[in-house]
Parts: structure tokens; sequence; C-alpha cells
């Protein structure tokens, strides 16, 4: 029996700004269900391979397909609609919207899932989120735009969920409840992708790692692996 097709498949994908060339051939696949890092210093393209996934940035060469569909030429609103939902770095919450106005506007199960996420539902994952549910969202902390920004994400019900950089900036006793939540959604069978720069905590959360430098893939392996090889976390990952 053949293994299934993956969520998420990019093939020597290539894509840059202008003349300035940023990835160099990227291959990534990510079976539904399943929990991959997205590792590298700053610069070395995860931003923009994120955009690239997204279409907010569309490649010149390689191909992307995404729930058996060819994305490369595609808007970002497309993308989305097929069930791609990104949290992006700086939150980018609505400052003249409540909480559950967030959370309203953005809800959608377009692809039927099951179990999908309604807002009781992400109340549940976020209990801070129902509390504040009247407040705008320049009046929340940066924890809380944290926490709204993922539910946002969630409200869409989406087959693949990235996180880029979800704990940023954030108080320690925050950044545990991120990650709190990450492992409750892997439990629940969320397939995600995630950027972050606390590797020791992704070494616990997913099942394998993707690491770039300058645009390429150097080195790709389960947590196990990545957790044996230090050097790794030396050669490509430490300032």
């Amino acid at each position: 029996m053949s293994a299934p097709e993956p969520l998420l498949s990019c093939q020597a994908v290539e894509a840059g700004y202008g003349v300035s060339q940023v990835l160099f051939g990227i291959d990534l696949q990510i079976a539904a269900g399943e929990v991959v890092s997205l590792l590298g210093r700053n610069g070395m393209g995860k931003s923009t391979t994120i955009k690239t996934l997204v279409g907010a940035l569309r490649p010149t060469a390689g191909g992307i397909c995404f729930a058996g569909q060819p994305t490369g030429a595609l808007h970002s609103d497309a993308i989305a609609r097929l069930g791609l939902a990104i949290v992006p770095e700086g939150r980018r919450v609505f400052p003249n919207l409540t909480v559950r106005e967030h959370l309203v506007a953005f809800a959608d199960n377009r692809n039927g899932l099951r179990d999908a996420w309604d807002i009781d539902r992400i109340y549940g994952l976020f209990p801070r989120l129902k509390e504040r549910q009247n407040n705008l969202g320049n009046q929340l902390s940066g924890g809380e735009q944290q926490m709204l920004a993922i539910g946002r994400a969630l409200s869409t019900n989406p087959r693949l969920l990235i996180l880029d950089e979800a704990t940023e900036g954030l108080a320690p006793v925050i950044r545990e409840e991120i990650w709190r939540c990450l492992a409750m959604l892997k439990a629940a069978g969320q397939t995600i992708l995630v950027v972050d720069k606390y590797v020791h905590r992704l070494v616990d959360l997913a099942d394998r790692h993707v690491i770039l430098e300058r645009g390429r893939v150097v080195w790709q392996g389960d947590s196990a692996a990545l957790n044996a090889d230090r050097s790794l976390w030396a050669r490509y990952l430490t300032v």
C-alpha cells in the first residue's frame, strides 16, 4: 500500500525579492496530523518560506501543493480557503474589534472538519479570552493578543496551522501557556508548522525538524536525532 499524499508538499521551491534570490530549491513535506518545525538563524529564509507557502510571495521555480491542489499561482485568500491559516509574527490583531468580534468575524468550517473549533471551544482553550471577550484588541496585553491571534486562526478550522514566532517577546508564564496550547493542539491531531527560537521546547513538541541555512535545507530529521546531535545546534541554530 502506497503512503498517503502529504498535506503540504514543496519541491525545489525558489523565491526571492526582485533580483535577490532567497530560497534555493526548498523541499518540504508535512503529513496530516504532523507537527514540523522550521529552524535556522535569523535571515536564513524561514520568513520567506512562510510567505511563499501562504501566497504572499510567488515562487519563481519549483512547485507547492496543498490539500491536493497546486498553489504556486494562487492568491493568499484562495490558499486560506483551502484550509491554511497563519498566526503571524507580531500578532496583527485589529485594535478596534473586540475579542469576540475577532473570533466571530473569521469563523468558518468550509472544509467540514469534524470537532470544529467554535467560539466556546476556543474559550475553553484560552479561558482568558472569555474573560476579556468584550475588550478591544488594543486593550489586551501582548500575551492576550497572542492567544487571540491563535484563536482567530483556529476559528477558520484550518487543515494546516502555521505559527511564526508565536512565543516571541512574551513573559515566561505566558510563553508556557502558549506551549501548553500547542501540545493540546497536537494531541487533538492538528497539523502544525512552527517557527520558534526555543529549540529545546520544539524537540518536545514537534515530530520532525527542518533546518535552513542561507535559503537551503541543510538538515531534516526527527526529534530524537536533533536532540542527540548538539553539533547541529551549534552549527546552525545558535548566535
